[in-house]
């Protein structure tokens, strides 16, 4: 008799979401249409819920998160401008340098505080003076959530007050959300409310609402057909993408099949997952109070004569030899995103294997903690 392979508790990013069978059904039945020739009608349907949603003249489908935050720069930066961003932003650290190499544009790094917000002060001396040598501030971005602080929401008032420091100066400001629909369900609050204030935005679809592919672009009329050129620059034409933005459809449909609302599950999850890992020793540098959405980032006790880098590969290795898969984060730390498909006795199951794990690496007591 076959022993029994336990799944993959997978909590490396909530990209490895699976569309849910709603999607699928969707995605079979799609009618299609060529949306390189505009005539695609689920497309086409997509993009009107996306504007609907975000309070925006018009949106695009793209296939990324990075091709959405691309197209946007290429809309509103010229070459040799500046873009104004964290320093730890997604853009300037994990988009393989595209604002650089394909918009042209350098990038003016503000660190963020805890929170994931900036002092006002630090924005309003990030502009640029009307001097030649130096390069015009042209953009604004945030990100929301705001990923280094594990996945701050930002809320609308911080939103307007930088968007109103950006617009005294006759600069637009655009909004990174790739998890956009986490802030708005962890603050209560709407999609137009926190993107209204902004000149654009970009939303992931294939994140924590479970679609397979696809981003949407979302601003004003004028931006999205600028949008829309850059898309075709950078090869991002799909002809039948119908079948790919049926599942964006239910996922922003609502009902019992859409899955906005249940972000809140991931949310919830992720407080167990926290709160369950600071009462191990072994676990360092860990706030449960601090982790308001999916986002749950923790340290590593130091073993003598053994790196940080070290121990994390030995728990990275340890961990996924038992069917519980985390990702690497700088510092030697441990990275874990909750999502769609991870139900609560997989964070149950995840406590007593990153005990084990830690047990067994000599970081902590055999029996240390309480599950």
């Amino acid at each position: 008799m076959l022993a029994t392979v336990p799944h993959l508790i997978d909590l490396r990013s909530d990209t490895v979401t699976q569309p849910t069978p709603a999607m699928r059904r969707a995605m079979a039945a799609a009618e299609v249409g060529d949306d390189v020739l505009g005539d695609d009608p689920t497309v086409i349907a997509l993009q009107e819920r996306a504007a609907e949603l975000t309070g925006k003249e018009a949106a695009l489908f793209v296939a990324s998160g990075t091709m959405g935050n691309l197209v946007s720069h290429m809309a509103h930066v010229p070459r040799g401008g500046e873009i104004i961003a964290d320093a730890a932003a997604h853009l300037a650290q994990m988009e393989a340098g595209g604002y650089a190499v394909i918009s042209g544009a350098t990038v003016r790094p503000i660190a963020a505080g805890p929170d994931g917000t900036w002092d006002s002060s630090d924005v309003e001396n990030a502009f640029r003076p009307d001097d030649p040598h130096q390069p015009p501030t042209a953009l604004v971005t945030v990100e929301n959530t705001h990923s280094p602080s594990l996945g701050r929401p930002l809320d609308a008032d911080y939103i307007a007050r930088v968007a109103g420091l950006a617009h005294a100066r006759g600069v637009p400001l655009h909004i990174d959300g790739a998890r956009l629909f986490n802030a708005v369900v962890a603050l209560g609050t709407t999609a137009k409310a926190l993107v209204g204030p902004a000149d654009s935005a970009t939303f992931c679809l294939s994140k924590g609402l479970a679609c397979p592919v696809g981003s949407l672009v979302v601003g004003s009329n004028d931006f999205i057909a600028r949008a829309h050129r850059a898309r075709k620059m950078v090869g991002g034409g799909m002809r039948q993408a119908g079948i790919l933005a049926a599942a964006g459809l239910v996922a922003l449909g609502g009902g019992p099949d859409g899955t906005i609302e249940r972000l809140a599950d991931d949310h919830v999850n992720a407080r167990r997952l926290a709160h369950g890992l600071a009462e191990m020793a072994g676990v360092e540098g860990l706030e449960p109070a601090a982790i308001t959405t999916n986002y749950v980032v923790f340290g590593l006790a130091r073993r003598s004569g053994i790196s940080l880098a070290e121990t994390q590969s030995a728990f990275l290795a340890e961990a996924r030899s038992r069917a519980l898969a985390f990702t690497p984060y700088p510092g030697g730390r441990v990275r874990a995103l909750t999502h769609h498909g991870i139900e609560r006795n997989d964070i149950e199951r995840a406590l007593v294997i990153t005990r084990e794990v830690l047990a067994e690496l000599g970081l902590a007591p055999v029996h240390s903690g309480s599950h």
